[in-house]
């Protein structure tokens, strides 16, 4: 992993990194990690690069053994759009030993040369990502050579402005890593033993068993996991950042399916390899949690996660049987690939039951159906509030992990009742898959109280890179719950 450090040192620097606008052009006094020479050799790529019909963001300068970059942002740039320049960047300098970035002040705007330095940072940490955990015959050469990144500025910059972002970076890591894990690394009795170790960081880790889980009625829950030779667990993370306040400002609730194989209802066997990423959503919960913790967020959050194995087996669950749920409505399970609706169900129930959040959301890689509506570049939001829907669009656009709001009415509804019970888990057809899974959801949830649903199936893999994203688990939600947490916490 590339090392972020500050007001270090950048004479010994193979590469060197400058920033100029696209509306000025760059001077000497703004370029005064390099000597004259080289400063008049970039001038002359830069006017020859304008005479081009697109100009590019990044330019290079090839010189023995050490290089100069010159990074042109416009006028206009926003926070999200900076950091994933520090995710271009990364790509053009991995190959070097290290490198010095001379953050500056962007005229006309509000980006200090700290908060210059914090954006390209943190694109640089999200984009020198790799999960190389089991590479055996990978050799020193294969990977990428840079190891730290040192930012300077004509003034001083201080590091401790970065520790937020930092964690933040730490946090989409985590999500990452649990769900680039395999299967069979990561059972539910796995995951619930690393979130465990969540402690440390002084959050509060309640673990429920199977037997547990029983007693308290997660029927739903349980009904998913019959088939697996692997126990479910039920995870509650708890960060008591105002503890001025005896209430829950908000509760995160994960759908943790570390293999989902389909049950009876099996999966065709193309692609199921990534049904080890069903547990995504119950990634980005723990790792929010995790970040909120380490940037001592003033609110009290509480998370849930329901961690099962969705498997066929002589124990299985059959289609066309009937469960009670914790909440005491009756479900008639006519698929059992609709799993990931009975986990958030009783894990929504119970969360409602022991703390009463003010709000709710739920993360979830719930149907295939949203990849088919948005693809993969954003994802599908389902809510009864639309204060809620509001700030949590603006915190997405603010992250750079947009969400498009989905309708929930009547009509909807009515596709999910069944005429044996009190609802079924899926409708009639393919037609809405997505919608009529959101209003299962929400049979579960208190109707005076804010609730919204993220489905994020399509998000949570990436197969082409890109700036901050390599191949592999992406960790979307992450960076969108923080900005929204962070935006709750102001208001």
């Amino acid at each position: 992993m590339t090392e972020i450090t500050f007001n270090q040192s950048y004479e010994t620097a193979e590469a060197k990194i400058l920033i100029a606008t696209k509306e000025e052009d760059l001077n000497y006094g703004a370029a005064q990690i390099i000597d004259r020479s080289t400063f008049n050799r970039l001038k002359a790529l830069i006017e020859r690069e304008d005479t081009a019909e697109n100009k590019k963001d990044i330019l290079v300068l090839d010189m023995v053994k050490e290089a100069v970059v010159l990074l042109r942002v416009k006028n206009t740039i926003s926070t999200a759009e900076l950091e994933e320049l520090g995710g271009k960047l990364y790509s053009r300098i991995k190959n070097f030993k290290s490198a010095a970035v001379y953050a500056r002040k962007l005229p006309k705007t509000d980006f200090t040369a700290e908060k210059v330095a914090e954006s390209l940072a943190f694109g640089i940490e999200l984009a020198s990502y790799s999960f190389d955990k089991y590479h055996t015959k990978k050799k020193p050469s294969d990977f990428p050579k840079l190891e730290t990144v040192n930012f300077v500025a004509k003034e001083k910059l201080d590091k401790k402005t970065y520790e937020d972002k930092a964690a933040l970076a730490n946090a989409v890591r985590y999500a990452r890593d649990l769900t680039n894990e395999p299967a069979n690394e990561l059972t539910p009795e796995i995951y619930a033993a690393d979130i465990k170790r969540l402690e440390h960081l002084g959050l509060k880790v309640t673990l429920l068993n199977q037997s547990e889980l029983k007693k308290k009625g997660f029927n739903m829950l349980l009904s998913v996991s019959q088939g697996s030779a692997n126990p479910p667990y039920v995870c509650i993370i708890e960060h008591r950042g105002n503890k001025k306040s005896k209430n829950w400002d908000i509760a995160l609730v994960g759908k943790g399916v570390t293999f989902d194989a389909g049950g009876i209802s099996l999966k065709p066997s193309a692609g199921m390899w990534d049904m080890k990423q069903d547990m995504a959503g119950s990634a980005v919960v723990a790792a929010s949690l995790k970040a909120a913790a380490q940037q001592n967020l003033n609110l009290n959050i509480v998370g849930i996660v329901g961690l099962v194995e969705n498997m066929p087996s002589g124990t299985a669950t059959r289609p066309g049987d009937i469960v009670t749920s914790l909440s005491g409505q009756t479900v008639e399970i006519l698929n059992t690939d609709a799993e990931g609706r009975l986990v958030l169900g009783d894990c929504l129930t119970y969360i409602q039951q022991q703390y009463n959040p003010e709000r709710i959301i739920d993360i979830a890689t719930l149907t295939g159906a949203i990849v088919i509506a948005l693809g993969a570049e954003m994802a599908g939001m389902f809510t009864n509030d639309d204060c809620l829907a509001e700030l949590l669009s603006i915190s997405g656009e603010q992250a750079g992990e947009e969400l498009w709001r989905f309708p929930l009415n009547d009509n909807y509804r009515k596709m999910i009742k069944s005429d044996i019970a009190d609802i079924k888990n899926i409708s009639n057809g393919r037609a809405a898959g997505s919608i009529t899974a959101a209003c299962f959801l929400e049979s579960f949830v208190n109707k005076n109280t804010p609730w919204a649903h993220l489905d994020i199936a399509g998000m949570d893999k990436v197969e082409k890179a890109k700036p901050l994203y390599p191949l592999g688990a992406s960790g979307f939600g992450v960076r969108l719950l923080n900005q929204f947490l962070k935006n709750l916490e102001k208001k």
